[in-house]
């Protein structure tokens, strides 16, 4: 089969769907011919009220990169073309399958939320949600869409058994959060809670423009028991072996969280936000709790650290390896063109 995968962003940051892209990418073309088209941009900023509309930075830099796409798309002629970006690229892509009669997939790493209703109004072969909540939402949504449930994964092998340790001379136990240092991630309140605890350290990984203000409030929060790092994602198994607990106090709109597969794999527990999606991937290799409420939140901290998990992280993320998942895509693609 010929497939395609569409993200403007795709070696240019790491987040989920860059993760996301690589992994299934990489997988499918051992037995296809597939194809990850990018223009290696830099990400553009939303405006408040008008990047609904898709009228800002953010939504003319999609719009303009997909359409210098347009003409490889007629000439290849994908039996499958998976767009990443939302806005008004899965519209133009869904033009384009339909006249030459390829499919369009569309994978919901938006999450529940504008940007994946938009994907679903424009009618996808196959809208693809992470957890069985995400699916329920879709197909309210727009029943019309055939919708199917395929979570994001980890590579279980490579995060299971690295035994590397890195030093960040931190006062153990270690707590670590993995994710871009943005508002909706809600590091802020990791670096409060944690200060309420007697004992311990938090690391935070990741970039982001939140990263000044996150590190004033640590320094003043916890002065040396705090550091935030930055690392490529090829370094990340090491890690997460450093850490002694994972947590992830996202906000409940997050579409899925890898970091979170990818810490369990490493053999981490996990002290997550209290929502119908983390709960679904956590299962019993964690904790859930209201972040906002702090003394809940230090409280399940400490409480999880205090825990013998066993393998009980490891067993959970076992269920999400890409190989598997890739798998279920090429199953997917097969029966859309059938």
């Amino acid at each position: 089969m010929k497939i395609a995968f569409i993200n403007i962003y795709q070696d240019v940051v790491e987040r989920g769907a860059e993760i996301y892209v690589s992994e299934v990418s990489k997988r499918l073309s051992k037995s296809n011919e597939v194809r990850v088209l990018s223009f290696s941009q830099k990400t553009k900023p939303r405006w408040p009220l008008v990047w609904r509309a898709y009228l800002d930075p953010h939504g003319f830099q999609t719009f303009w990169c997909t359409l210098k796409v347009i003409p490889t798309l007629f000439k290849e002629r994908f039996d499958a073309v998976i767009p990443v970006n939302g806005g008004w690229q899965p519209a133009l892509v869904r033009l384009v399958t339909w006249i030459y009669g390829g499919k369009m997939i569309i994978s919901g790493q938006s999450g529940i939320g504008w940007d994946d209703r938009n994907n679903l109004w424009c009618f996808p072969d196959s809208f693809v949600a992470l957890t069985e909540y995400a699916g329920k939402w879709a197909r309210r949504v727009n029943p019309f869409v055939k919708v199917k449930v395929i979570a994001n994964g980890v590579d279980y092998q490579r995060f299971a058994k690295e035994e590397l340790k890195l030093r960040f001379d931190l006062e153990r136990p270690v707590i670590l959060c993995v994710g871009a240092l943005t508002e909706s991630k809600r590091q802020d309140l990791a670096i409060k809670a944690v200060s309420k605890l007697k004992r311990g350290s938090l690391l935070l990984v990741g970039k982001g423009s939140n990263e000044k203000y996150l590190q004033d409030l640590g320094d003043r929060f916890l002065k040396n028991r705090f550091k935030i790092v930055s690392f490529n994602h090829r370094d990340m198994p090491k890690v997460y072996k450093s850490a002694d607990l994972f947590t992830y106090p996202t906000s409940p709109s997050e579409s899925f969280g890898i970091v979170m597969v990818e810490a369990m794999a490493s053999g981490l527990a996990i002290v997550a936000n209290d929502d119908p999606i983390r709960r679904e991937i956590v299962g019993k290799a964690g904790v859930f709790v209201d972040p906002t409420n702090l003394d809940k939140y230090s409280q399940a901290l400490g409480n999880a650290l205090e825990t013998v998990w066993g393998d009980r992280p490891e067993k959970q993320a076992g269920k999400f390896d890409w190989d598997r998942i890739a798998s279920e895509y090429g199953k997917l693609i097969t029966d859309l063109i059938k």
